[in-house]
């Protein structure tokens, strides 16, 4: 009897003991993974996830897996992030915070048709999961599907008001804008200290061309933190008043570095001596530190150049150490802007890997250059870029402007009908690189036609014969 009771309780403390340990062990693997992700070290977070899936899967807490998962989604990672959805399949049914991961994963990774498989099989929504949607349309420029999506929500709190919001101001309609107005009503007084959802409704606002709206909200917001100050400011400039962007900057005690690119934003869009004068203030007395941020250096870079001095462009470019493609393509604009159309060509040459948008510079800087030489660039690239860059539409324009200036229009029009298409393509006389350089433009202006016809309704092409063509504007280049 005596020994039968000691072997229960040997066995019992036994029992506390494992479990005690494994609690310990689940705590302790939460706070590494999450470590992990907050420093960033995603592959360090699946690896550390592999590590203890490979011994029991099933006990591994939702806090774990939605961890990996969010790795996968800061990678992009949508492979690994497939692998975790079968091997955690089970489990979706009854672990929410799971699903909306999950939905958040395959939205970022711009699989929304698997997103929305997930989520209509999903019996009982949360919150959580429609907020995953609604960010998941917005980011996958859907914001009238985030719109629909809302109306079905019985109690939206801040965050799905504020993402509405988000929705209204990528429209940018009137609907839109009377929906974000008649929301901004109904929800309660004390939703407007929250400064996320103030500044996504300031920016609703803006978007969608009422500043009025904009400016009474940010007068009587008692507590105006830099997104909103922020806000106001990429408004004013999207509605073309960067004065008064500017002089919303001169109300601001610390910018951060956000509020300094829209300051030299807004000095770019007035291309003045005082605009000029106040981005070398302002970029002298900011901290060294924020030159690291390259849409920080290309935003002065570009209102340097948008103001006229090339010269302070070209030094703040040879400074920077690190050179993203944003920094090049400020660069190369500038030069076009400036009427340098062979500088800009050599920064082009300079460039490992082009972008859609870096190719658009150079075939604008081969137009305004208007060379042989230009020609026979504008065929080697054309050639040698991929497929998939000609279904930019401001790519397929730039292309034939650079083209039909370079004087490659004497022996056919570029306005073709389609026999006449298929008989040019035919002609012997033209050489074999002609060939497929007008195969390709040809694409572009069948792509750039139907572009046209679905915009207006079937309305005229946009190109006319060369004769009477003008000349096309420069391709936007966005920081």
């Amino acid at each position: 009897m005596f020994n039968t009771l000691l072997y229960y309780r040997s066995t019992y403390r036994l029992i506390v003991v494992k479990r005690f340990v494994a609690l310990k062990s689940d705590r302790e693997l939460d706070a590494q993974i999450k470590s992990f992700n907050d420093k960033k070290h995603f592959k360090k977070t699946l690896e550390l996830f592999d590590k203890y899936k490979e011994n029991d899967v099933k006990n591994l807490s939702s806090f774990v897996i939605n961890q990996a998962l969010k790795a996968c989604t800061e990678m992009r990672d949508l492979q690994r992030g497939m692998i975790i959805h079968r091997l955690i399949s089970s489990r979706i049914k009854t672990d929410s915070y799971i699903t909306g991961s999950l939905i958040h994963l395959y939205m970022q990774c711009g699989d929304v048709l698997r997103a929305q498989s997930i989520f209509d099989m999903s019996k009982n929504k949360t919150i959580v999961m429609y907020g995953a949607m609604m960010k998941g349309y917005i980011n996958n420029n859907m914001a009238k599907k985030a719109i629909d999506l809302f109306s079905q929500i019985q109690n939206p709190n801040e965050v799905i008001i504020t993402l509405l919001f988000n929705a209204c101001a990528q429209l940018q309609t009137l609907h839109a804008l009377n929906l974000a107005k008649n929301v901004s009503k109904e929800i309660p007084k004390s939703s407007f200290s929250n400064p996320y959802l103030l500044t996504s409704l300031l920016d609703a606002f803006m978007k969608c061309g009422d500043l009025y709206s904009a400016e009474s909200l940010f007068n009587i917001s008692k507590e105006k933190s830099l997104s909103i100050y922020g806000a106001m400011m990429k408004g004013y400039i999207k509605n073309n008043m960067a004065g008064k962007a500017i002089n919303l900057f001169s109300e601001i005690q610390n910018p951060n570095e956000i509020i300094i690119i829209l300051l030299f934003n807004a000095c770019a869009q007035l291309e003045t001596s005082e605009a000029l004068n106040l981005a070398k203030k302002v970029s002298k007395e900011i901290p060294k530190s924020f030159f690291a941020n390259s849409n920080l250096s290309t935003s002065l870079l570009d209102a340097f150049m948008k103001c006229g001095d090339v010269s302070s462009a070209e030094s703040l470019f040879n400074n920077s150490k690190e050179k993203s493609l944003s920094i090049y393509g400020a660069m190369m604009k500038g030069y076009i802007k400036n009427n340098m159309p062979q500088k800009a060509i050599d920064v082009f040459n300079k460039i490992q890997a082009p972008d859609d948008i870096i190719i658009i510079l150079l075939f604008n800087a081969c137009t305004q250059s208007e060379s042989s030489e230009a020609l026979n660039l504008v065929k080697k690239v054309s050639k040698e870029i991929p497929e998939s860059f000609f279904s930019n539409p401001n790519l397929s324009t730039s292309l034939l402007d650079a083209l039909m200036k370079c004087g490659d229009v004497s022996n056919y029009r570029w306005y073709l009908q389609d026999d006449e298409i298929n008989r040019t393509k035919e002609n012997d006389e033209l050489s074999a690189n002609d060939k497929v350089v007008f195969e390709k433009a040809i694409d572009c202006i069948s792509k750039m036609n139907k572009f046209v016809k679905e915009k207006n309704s079937g309305s005229l092409s946009l190109y006319e014969p060369p004769a009477n063509k003008k000349s096309s504007s420069d391709g936007e280049f966005n920081h």
